[in-house]
């Protein structure tokens, strides 16, 4: 078991990970021809007259996007019905063919551009208008599209997949070539991150509720991200070149470019993909979700060790519904309020403490009464490594009071001490007493600790 925790301490994100949860809170865009039928799922049979948005302005999206503290977005370019937001030259299903005869993957990149965010796209490995979807050529034509959106419309920050996956012509069944999707994404878009449920750099969370775990390790056994590299560190099992004694899992993963992956960890952080609305495309009867259901998913996620991917969809005028803006602008509000100024600390590290269960002492330049968040980070850069956690309030008669029981660390561990919503938040300690003073202490870790900062924030 200690070498096992020997080599998890060592397993580290890639820089495009890295720059991947330095973007935290980013924006799907589900806009299309389910827009204009009114439905989440197309069968790809719908003329591409029906695609009309009379007052399309991805100018306005990016805009509201920037307004709402939301730092990327992500557009769906193909849906499963086929349908192209750009002028594919491999299928007439597309918006050449459409009333509306914009190139509306260029036009979202370029206003994303101009307002300093970053942009990526989700093309749908189901296709159900493409006549060869179900034979190996249908990998042929997917890669082909594929190419055009990572050669035409500059850097990408993400690709996203699903692995959505229904019957084609005759009930064949398609294989997705996914090791021939990657080697074509690092070779035109080597910065963007790839999500898909399996790796090879996010993974999905497991909900489209905008739950992740109480315990988000990003760290994880390499089976259950079989399309992601596998890391073994400086530790004694590094000789043997894997984690042959923990993880039997030899394995071949398939396609016609089939890639053959060892034994181990691997890093692969989740993302957070959730709804503004309950649906994925825009319906006219649907209302955004409650700032407190919004607020909630934020805590949890981007203060989860996660990233949150919130769609808010473009209405048939290819605008973002007004609902859903002054929602955000709720949300912004909300989270600046609660987060923009953190109390002025110093931090100092106990130098009596095991490294891997240190003690830090914050010290607050004024005493408080009541502590709403403390927010840790650890270096990620060198790894996830805090197991659990705990935060103690300290009072000059020398008794501690607990504030917070924790288990993962990882990027960003927001802390909740006092519900926000609640008409009268809990005092610190119940008496009113205030504190200059508390204790982050780690009580397990899988190596060395390091923090990279603490932030508490108050009345």
């Amino acid at each position: 078991m200690v070498d096992f925790l020997r080599e998890a301490a060592q397993v580290v994100p890639s820089k495009r990970q890295l720059m991947w949860y330095d973007t935290a809170f980013y924006a799907f865009i589900h806009f299309g021809m389910n827009t204009f039928t009114d439905r989440e799922w197309g069968d790809g049979t719908e003329p591409e007259s029906l695609f009309d948005p009379a007052q399309l302005d991805c100018s306005q999206w990016a805009s509201v996007l920037c307004d709402a503290g939301i730092r990327g977005m992500i557009l769906t370019a193909k849906h499963h019905d086929g349908f192209c937001l750009w002028p594919s030259r491999y299928t007439e299903h597309s918006v050449k063919n459409a009333a509306c005869k914009r190139d509306v993957v260029g036009e979202a990149a370029s206003a994303c551009r101009a307002a300093g965010l970053r942009f990526g796209v989700y093309l749908s490995p189901w296709d159900r208008n493409c006549a060869c979807y179900g034979t190996p050529e249908y990998n042929d034509f997917y890669c082909a599209q594929l190419e055009e959106l990572l050669t035409g419309y500059g850097e990408l920050f993400c690709v996203w997949f699903d692995g959505a996956c229904g019957e084609g012509p005759d009930g064949r069944r398609q294989e997705y070539d996914f090791p021939r999707y990657i080697e074509l994404i690092r070779k035109y878009q080597p910065n963007a991150v790839i999500f898909y449920d399996k790796g090879p750099d996010v993974r999905w969370c497991g909900n489209e509720a905008g739950n992740c775990r109480v315990s988000e390790w990003a760290v994880v056994p390499s089976e259950l991200c079989t399309l992601a590299p596998v890391q073994t560190g400086p530790g004694p099992l590094a000789g043997e070149g894997d984690l042959t004694s923990l993880y039997n899992t030899d394995r071949f993963v398939g396609g016609m470019s089939g890639i053959l992956y060892s034994k181990g960890l691997s890093f692969v952080p989740s993302e957070v993909d959730t709804s503004i609305r309950p649906g994925w495309f825009w319906h006219s009867q649907e209302e955004p979700r409650p700032l407190r259901t919004l607020f909630e998913i934020y805590l949890g996620t981007v203060g989860g060790n996660a990233c949150l991917n919130l769609n808010i969809p473009p209405d048939r005028d290819g605008l973002l519904d007004a609902r859903d803006v002054a929602r955000l602008m709720e949300l912004r509000r909300l989270i600046d309020q609660e987060f923009a100024n953190p109390l002025a600390v110093t931090v100092e590290q106990q130098k009596d403490g095991y490294p891997t269960q240190p003690v830090y002492q914050i010290t607050l330049a004024q005493p408080v009464s009541k502590v709403k968040y403390v927010e840790l980070q650890e270096e990620i850069e060198k790894g996830q490594r805090i197991e659990t956690f705990r935060i103690e309030a300290v009072f000059h008669e020398g008794k501690n009071f607990p504030l917070y029981q924790g288990t993962t660390v990882g990027n960003r561990k927001i802390c909740v001490i006092t519900d926000p919503f609640a008409e009268q938040n809990r005092l610190l300690d119940g008496s009113g007493d205030k504190t200059d003073k508390l204790l982050v202490k780690v009580t397990a870790a899988r190596g060395e600790v390091s923090l990279k900062q603490i932030k508490v924030y108050g009345k």
